[in-house]
């Protein structure tokens, strides 16, 4: 027999907060199985599954747009893995553009930090001084 939560049980199961089930659910990415006689939201291990799994594709860099694709396709089954490998590459790709801008401001902080040893410690920081003139 499957297990049964209200709102904050599933929250607390998840190991999220009770505004993320509530924003899920508003944007339909899960949704509570049955309501109780005092009408508080019912939802099942299926939707704590679903949570975990929202969870656990947004660790990896999908968006939301991205797991409500993961979750199913059109006909409610699983998608394949020819479906998804396009949207694994698109993901891929913008991890390449953010490790390309990390880089960058690796290499700035990196020369900040070379500029400021090369200071006094009690000197005006020049580094500071050239970021408030941009």
């Amino acid at each position: 027999m499957s297990n049964q939560y209200k709102i904050s049980q599933l929250a607390k199961a998840a190991d999220i907060p009770t505004t993320t089930v509530r924003y899920y659910e508003r944007v339909g990415l899960v949704e509570p199985e049955d309501r109780s006689h005092g009408n508080y939201r019912i939802y099942s291990d299926e939707s704590l599954d679903k949570l975990k799994f929202i969870r656990a594709a947004q660790a990896t860099g999908f968006t939301l747009d991205d797991v409500r694709s993961l979750l199913s396709n059109e006909a409610g089954d699983t998608p394949t893995c020819g479906s998804v490998q396009g949207l694994i590459e698109e993901r891929l790709g913008d991890i390449e553009q953010r490790l390309k801008g990390l880089r960058q401001v690796r290499k700035v902080l990196k020369n900040a930090l070379e500029q400021c040893q090369r200071q006094r410690k009690t000197d005006c920081c020049q580094v500071v001084v050239g970021l408030k003139r941009h």
